[in-house]
């Protein structure tokens, strides 16, 4: 097991804990407060959004690709909701059936899969015709701001799990197949928006 993955599981939640106090534990209530039935989410690390969850979710399963991470997610999904599951998987691979889901969530974990176009591809494959994917996802800047990502982005590989700043999401979601009229440009709590920012929201799946 890599090292530098254990450690990245073990303080992952201290790193991100300013951010979340600052708003971004706010943001994921509102992104997932209309989310209802069967619901997946991609990439889940140790379990950010299990408190933002509505009781309109009648049924959840969280996919986490890393092995320490999904130690760590399962410990907090024991003590927050055991009914969730939990599923080693990575986006790219997602083992569940067409139209299996009424809802994904994915935050801040495109930028980290190794194939996004891929990653897309498979939400949508495991969407249900008028399912949603709830999104909040780091994107390319522009200007200024994308030379500086530039810049910045080899050392946030590292520090980020393979974390790509520079990743154009929209428009993956745009060419798999999703309405992005409702995902909003923004940003991270606590982050210059000129190096971090983020697209927010509910793409729907189009016809």
């Amino acid at each position: 097991m890599n090292v530098f993955e254990q450690l990245h599981a073990r303080f992952y939640d201290s790193v991100t804990a300013p951010m979340e106090r600052r708003g971004l534990a706010e943001r994921r209530v509102r992104l997932l407060e209309g989310l209802e039935g069967d619901v997946l989410e991609i990439g889940a690390g140790t379990g950010a959004n299990l408190e933002a969850y509505p009781e309109a979710v009648t049924s959840l399963t969280l996919t986490e690709p890393s092995a320490p991470m999904a130690q760590r997610l399962r410990t907090h999904v024991a003590a927050e909701r055991p009914d969730t599951t939990v599923v080693k998987a990575a986006a790219e691979d997602l083992p569940f059936a067409d139209a299996s889901f009424d809802g994904v969530v994915s935050t801040l974990v495109l930028c980290s899969v190794d194939d996004p176009g891929v990653a897309v591809s498979e939400i949508r494959r495991v969407l249900r015709p008028a399912g949603r994917l709830a999104v909040l996802e780091h994107v390319v800047s522009s200007g200024r701001g994308r030379i500086l990502q530039r810049a910045w982005e080899p050392a946030q590989k590292v520090i980020g799990r393979n974390c790509h700043m520079t990743r154009d999401t929209r428009r993956f979601l745009e060419i798999a197949g999703f309405d992005t009229t409702r995902v909003v440009d923004t940003n991270i709590p606590g982050l210059p928006h000129t190096v971090f920012p983020v697209i927010s929201g509910i793409a729907a799946a189009a016809d």
